[in-house]
């Protein structure tokens, strides 16, 4: 008995509960919704129809069945196809989305044909993904079908029972198959008999668990094959490659990340004018004139021809001993003629000037017993040490070292001698081993002073640790100083100074502060921050200066908390908007549109010498035809003593509600105060929003 051809199952979308979702909430039903898409596909075999309907999210479910349904019908065909004709050609819609799952669904069945045909496992180990492997185990499992039973040998007709049992011992063994409808697995499932093994897809690794799946990092295990100058980003399943630079003018990104440069004028966005043409370079582009220049010439920028100065160019254009002039396209090269000066005379070939040489013998120009010293072009006259020559009465004399080099032979006094010189110091100083140099004595190795003690130049300096002073008496003893009683020891520490020989030291109140790190501020420790507070799950935990607060702030009826104040942790504000249920008339009129609720922490007592402002209401004025549109700001309740106000200001376009505190708060350490934010068009309060200050007063404030 053969049985219809399997239908795969195929899978939904990710998404497709987000849209049962919103189904659920419309008027149609989901399953009317989606029902009508399976007739769609089933009858029409196409869903681009349009579907009237109001909903959107039904148009949305219905879609999504359609598609869902169209692909197993396709799949359905091309499984037939395969039983048939053993082969897979698609005559009609080569190109088209049936084909493609025509195609697939035929060659996973014609896979299965051929392992069962090989007496291979009807067991699919290929990542060939789970749908075509369900089709491959499917035709597997019906060509190992037994046949019919034959009759028996005496000719007669078995037993109608036993019959039934046969056929019961030869039905599908995959029937009581595990791994029907993807078993426990949550991507691969393969039953061996004695268990069931899961695997997952390219990109997943198996969890502890043996059943789930998830994401392998390749960017982290360094299993990507990205190139340098790339940087990994991981994907589900697989990663992606992405440059870590752009390319640069006149380069364009191509699909495997190389930077290939732009032809522009090939694309034609270059700039080049009628009478020059375009050249490409990598990067950019040339525009070369089409006049050329005679030889000689160079064209610029604008194709003018403009002479070359051959003689300006860095290989030597004439030959040594000729000098070069530039003619218009060319050069002329001039031989030179020397002409030698005082000191100088032509050599034997009479090409270059050669010094003459006064010092050679038998010519002493110095006269006897004087070095005659030769130089070029001249010469001079050296004595001995400690002597200069006079050259009006030709004798050798006495140099005053410390005359003529005053202040640079010695470092403190300088005393001439003959031929020569003598260095002293001053006291404090000796003379170094150089003759010359005075060394300072250190007088600090005799320890001078009670503490500490610096060598100075010719003397010594005692100087105190830090949290002492130089006694005035005798310039040696150090004395502890009393940082705290100093006339600004009541700034050095924020809340108290304790003094202790040589230092002090800073304290801050016992709870709710902590020392900075500078040793000298107190900071305020924030509870709901580091998480030590014991505010309850319910209970929403307001940092104070000092310390914390746990409040609870429920909505009232008809009113929701925002979502951003629940996915954060910590938060100044509770905001409640208003959420109407349908048909609520009186709700929808109300004009109150939000309830919000926030914290606000003020010193016990401060010096106003102007007010502060302390809280800032933003909104945005609506586009109105008319201009009889306003925002009001009021304060309601809880101004105890008249020590807030508000004010309106127009910031960039916005309306902004300026809460200002205008004397110091005196009252409970708690206080609420409320303010109303309402938008009036023509008189008429069209919107109105409450905002609730919870004020705590603070002992101390840094």
């Amino acid at each position: 008995m053969e049985r219809p051809a399997p239908r795969p199952l195929l899978p939904l979308l990710a998404g497709l509960w987000l849209l049962a979702a919103a189904a659920a909430r419309a008027d149609v039903p989901m399953e009317a919704c989606c029902a009508d898409g399976h007739r769609t596909a089933t009858q029409h075999r196409d869903c681009s129809p349009p579907y009237a309907s109001e909903s959107q999210e039904c148009r949305m479910v219905r879609e999504q069945c359609c598609h869902s349904q169209l692909e197993e019908l396709h799949c359905a065909t091309g499984i037939n196809l395969a039983n048939e004709q053993d082969g897979c050609a698609v005559p009609a819609a080569n190109g088209s989305l049936e084909a493609v799952f025509v195609t697939r669904c035929c060659h996973c069945c014609l896979l299965g044909r051929a392992a069962q045909a090989q007496g291979q496992s009807c067991e699919y180990n290929l990542m060939v993904g789970y749908q075509c492997g369900l089709v491959f185990r499917a035709c597997c499992v019906k060509g190992q079908e037994a046949p019919d039973v034959a009759p028996a040998d005496n000719g007669h007709l078995q037993d109608p029972a036993k019959l039934t049992e046969t056929e019961e011992e030869q039905e599908d063994p995959y029937l009581n198959d595990r791994c029907r409808g993807g078993g426990p697995c949550k991507q691969q499932c393969r039953d061996t008999g004695e268990e069931v093994v899961c695997s997952c897809f390219v990109g997943y690794q198996l969890l502890a668990d043996g059943v789930s799946c998830e994401d392998v990092n390749e960017c982290i295990t360094g299993t990507h094959s990205c190139r340098l100058g790339e940087s990994c980003v991981n994907t589900v399943g697989s990663f992606r490659c992405q440059r870590d630079s752009s390319c640069g003018t006149g380069y364009e990104l191509t699909e495997d990340n190389d930077c290939k440069d732009i032809d522009e004028c090939e694309s034609g966005i270059h700039n080049c004018l009628p009478d020059f043409i375009c050249q490409n370079t990598l990067g950019s582009f040339r525009c070369r004139p089409k006049l050329q220049c005679k030889s000689g010439f160079i064209q610029d920028a604008l194709g003018n021809c403009i002479d070359i100065n051959e003689c300006l160019s860095l290989s030597p254009t004439c030959p040594v001993g000729h000098t070069c002039i530039n003619t218009e396209g060319s050069y002329a090269c001039q031989k030179n003629v020397p002409s030698c000066g005082r000191g100088y005379h032509l050599n034997e070939e009479g090409t270059r000037c050669v010094d003459v040489d006064e010092c050679a013998p038998p010519s002493e120009p110095c006269g006897p017993g004087h070095l005659c010293v030769n130089s070029p072009g001249s010469f001079r006259c050296e004595c001995k040490a400690g002597f200069y020559f006079d050259g009006i009465g030709r004798t050798c004399v006495d140099i005053n070292e410390c005359r003529r080099y005053s202040g640079r032979l010695c470092s403190h006094k300088c005393e001439n001698t003959l031929g020569s010189f003598h260095c002293s110091c001053s006291a404090g100083f000796r003379l170094a081993p150089d003759g010359r140099s005075c060394e300072d004595v250190n007088e600090c190795t005799s320890s001078p002073c009670s503490q500490e003690c610096a060598n100075v130049y010719g003397s010594f300096q005692c100087y105190c640790r830090r949290g002492f002073q130089l006694s005035d008496a005798d310039g040696v003893t150090c004395e502890d100083i009393d940082e705290c009683a100093l006339p600004t020891g009541g700034h050095i520490c924020s809340y108290r100074c304790i003094n202790f020989p040589g230092s002090f030291q800073c304290s801050c109140p016992p709870t709710g502060y902590r020392l900075a790190p500078n040793g000298r501020n107190c900071q305020d420790i924030d509870e709901c921050v580091t998480g030590i507070h014991n505010c309850s799950i319910n209970e929403t935990c307001f940092n104070i200066q000092g310390s914390f607060r746990c409040l609870a702030f429920q909505c009232p009826e008809n009113y929701r908390r925002s979502a951003d104040t629940l996915r954060r942790e910590k938060t100044d504000t509770v905001r409640c908007f208003k959420s109407c249920r349908p048909r609520d008339v009186s709700c929808l009129q109300d004009p109150v549109h939000t309830v919000s609720h926030t914290v606000v922490s003020l010193p016990t007592f401060r010096e106003f010498s102007r007010p502060e402002e302390i809280i800032f209401l933003h909104a945005v004025m609506p586009a109105l035809p008319d201009n009889h549109a306003d925002f009001v700001f009021e304060i309601t309740e809880g101004n105890l003593r008249d020590s807030f106000d508000i004010i309106k200001r127009h910031v960039d376009g916005m309306v902004v509600g300026v809460v200002r505190q205008v004397r110091p708060v005196v009252g409970p350490s708690h206080a609420v105060l409320k303010l109303e934010m309402k938008y009036v068009v023509n008189g008429v309060v069209s919107q109105r929003s409450t905002i609730n200050v919870h004020i705590f007063v603070s002992e101390y404030w840094f």
